[in-house]
């Protein structure tokens, strides 16, 4: 038996044996407790038939011989037995029946007891105690009381049937196994949640024993009561991990000291290399763009000075078309300078004025703008098929820019018959702005520096235009303040296409 419990606690969970174990001893108690209660019960019952029989049989007792009931088929009919629940017979002094017993309702539904043969001799030594006998052909058990008659010439037999017994029995071990079942079923719930949260700590236990396993020393078992088995068994693992924890720090640090010197220097020398290369980067950069602001810069100022000399030379101060250029090659160069500030302000990264913003009046504005710049090119605007309102969270004077920029751009690179396309709507959960034109389009070179500052496609065709190389710089620079980002890619049959992604703000996800 030991050995078979070994078995079944070694194959199965510990909390699965608790349970069984726990659900077998309750079963067994159960089964004693209802054996006993079912043995108290009977015989609590067969003991009011005994006094039953009893009473009847005295009262049978001192009827007188003349007054007696007959056995059915037999005697007067005034004499027939009223029908009853027990059964009598009276006896002669040897034993012998005088007519058989009497009990016309019973033979009539069930068979009739086996009365035995018993002298007045063995009646007396009987001394009035019940005793149980069959039917006659076989059903159920009957209980019998036997005792001599007050003028000794014979003895009195009353019997009662104990069906009604035996099916309350029954009927009380079924309700028994009902309601143990019953309550097995809910122990076995309640026993199973309880240990499961009783074992709860050891899980804890063996998943810091799997984390250290894998190289986590700092895992510790959470701490629970200590006055509990489970809180002694992690108070003392948490201790014992400590100093193993300890003691391995100890000798990763000894053997980490002799390499300490060389790590540092060698990364004191990378610290340096990565600084001075930081370093010259930012120089180049400040070179760069000093030389790029510079030359931007010496343009319309050369202009300025030589429009200025030519009037001086020629004396006349007041001539409109020197004044006029002029006057056009100061504001590109104001242009130019705002555009410089516009970018230092977004790299200081200073808040822009946010609000609610509907993308879709921006993009008529800007096809309205570029329609007037451009009066004979053909400019549409188009909506994103299943699109939601585009609303976004954003500073709107710079989005106009943003878009105006895009489509600036496209006027200024492409044909005049080259169609133009600006788009508005939403993808998912981004606002989306699409300026598409037919132009000659840009190489992968071109579009993975289209966004540098100062970078031109055609340096030439550019200056002569205006533009300053700062365009696209600027929104690329003013998607990204607006936590969004900006992409380029090849329209069809060709050209380019700018995409501005936008977050859309919670209205606009809902449409």
């Amino acid at each position: 038996m030991q050995l078979t419990h070994r078995r079944f606690a070694d194959r199965y969970p510990l909390r699965v044996t608790i349970v069984v174990v726990l659900l077998t001893l309750v079963a067994l108690a159960l089964a004693a407790s209802g054996v006993v209660a079912t043995t108290i019960m009977r015989g609590y019952l067969v003991d009011r038939v005994d006094a039953q029989l009893h009473q009847t049989v005295m009262q049978v007792q001192r009827i007188p011989p003349d007054r007696r009931p007959q056995p059915p088929g037999t005697g007067e009919l005034g004499r027939r037995p009223l029908p009853s629940e027990f059964v009598v017979q009276f006896n002669d002094s040897e034993g012998t029946s005088d007519g058989g017993p009497i009990g016309a309702r019973l033979a009539e539904t069930e068979p009739l007891p086996k009365l035995p043969t018993l002298n007045l001799n063995q009646v007396r030594a009987l001394d009035g105690k019940s005793f149980n006998v069959d039917a006659v052909s076989g059903g159920a058990t009957w209980r019998v009381v036997a005792i001599p008659l007050d003028n000794g010439s014979g003895s009195v037999m009353v019997a009662q049937s104990l069906k009604d017994i035996d099916h309350t029995i029954q009927r009380l071990v079924g309700i028994q196994a009902a309601a143990g079942i019953i309550l097995l079923v809910l122990l076995a719930g309640i026993g199973t949640y309880v240990v499961r949260r009783s074992l709860r700590g050891l899980e804890d236990v063996e998943h810091t024993a799997v984390a250290i396993a894998g190289g986590d020393l700092s895992q510790r078992v959470p701490q629970r009561d200590p006055r509990t088995e489970v809180g002694r068994l992690s108070l003392a693992l948490n201790q014992m991990l400590g100093q193993i924890e300890t003691a391995f720090a100890q000798r990763t640090a000894s053997e980490l000291a002799a390499r300490h010197s060389e790590e540092t220097a060698r990364e004191s020398e990378e610290a340096a290399r990565q600084s001075e290369e930081a370093a010259r980067q930012s120089e180049d950069r400040m070179r760069r763009f000093v030389a790029d602001a510079s030359h931007e810069l010496r343009t319309p100022l050369t202009s300025i000075r030589g429009f200025a000399e030519l009037s001086r030379q020629r004396g006349d101060t007041t001539d409109p078309d020197t004044m006029r250029r002029i006057e056009d090659e100061a504001k590109r160069m104001g242009l130019l300078v705002d555009d410089l500030l516009l970018l230092a302000r977004l790299d200081q990264q200073r808040p822009l004025k946010m609000e609610s913003v509907d993308l879709l009046p921006i993009a008529a504005d800007a096809l309205h703008n570029a329609q007037a710049v451009q009066p004979g090119r053909n400019i549409s605007l188009k909506i994103l098929q299943d699109s939601e309102a585009p609303v976004v969270e954003g500073d709107e004077a710079r989005l106009r820019q943003v878009l105006g920029n895009l489509v600036s751009n496209a006027l200024h690179h492409t044909p005049l018959e080259a169609p133009i396309t600006v788009s508005v709507g939403t993808r998912g959960d981004e606002a989306i702005l699409e300026v598409s034109d037919t132009g000659p389009g840009l190489s992968d070179e071109q579009k993975a520096k289209v966004f540098e500052r100062f970078y031109r496609a055609d340096s030439a065709r550019t200056r002569t235009t205006g533009g300053s190389g700062l365009g696209l710089s600027i929104v690329a620079a003013l998607v990204a303040a607006h936590r969004g980002r900006v992409t380029v890619t090849d329209s069809t049959p060709s050209g380019a296409t700018f995409t501005v992604h936008l977050p859309l703000t919670e209205a606009g996800r809902r449409g």
